[in-house]
């Protein structure tokens, strides 16, 4: 195999595909908001099994000519319109904008916030990606995800 049909071969792999945990949040994010996307592997600390589990991470990008606040808003109203449900007993963080969905075999904690703020590579990428329009302004969305399981024993 030479080198161009490696390269090609190995840029066709997305990560996406990499992330099976993330492919539907990232697919949400990417067509129903709009938002440049940028999906990573990531090992993430379980509330249900106190337990370091292998994940995936999304740091996402967009633009709002409403305002970060009703953003939000309006982003989880989508997010349930498009058949997430809440995971059983959640444990998020709901006055940070911090709401956990499961859908398919993921369990994800969405984070809606505006300015740039966790100053990582994917961030810079997902800006740098994703343009804003006419009187919009730019707000984040990160998410993290594990594998969907029971609520955590009582």
């Amino acid at each position: 195999m030479n080198l161009f049909v490696l390269l090609t071969t190995v840029a066709t792999v997305s990560p996406v595909q990499a992330q099976p945990l993330c492919a539907d949040a990232a697919a949400f994010l990417r067509t129903d908001r709009q938002m440049s996307v940028v999906v990573e592997a990531d090992t993430l600390d379980d509330w249900r099994t106190r337990r370091k589990l292998t994940g995936c991470r999304i740091t996402a990008a967009g633009g709002t000519v409403r305002g970060v606040q009703p953003e939000a808003v309006a982003f989880y109203e989508r997010v349930r319109t498009a058949g997430w449900v809440r995971t059983p007993e959640p444990y998020d963080a709901p006055n940070e904008a911090s709401l956990r969905f499961r859908m398919g075999k993921a369990d994800c904690l969405f984070n809606v916030y505006g300015d740039a703020m966790l100053m990582t590579d994917a961030e810079d990428r997902a800006d740098a990606a994703k343009s804003l329009g006419a009187g919009e302004t730019r707000y984040h969305v990160y998410v993290m995800c594990v594998p969907a399981m029971p609520a955590a024993p009582r």
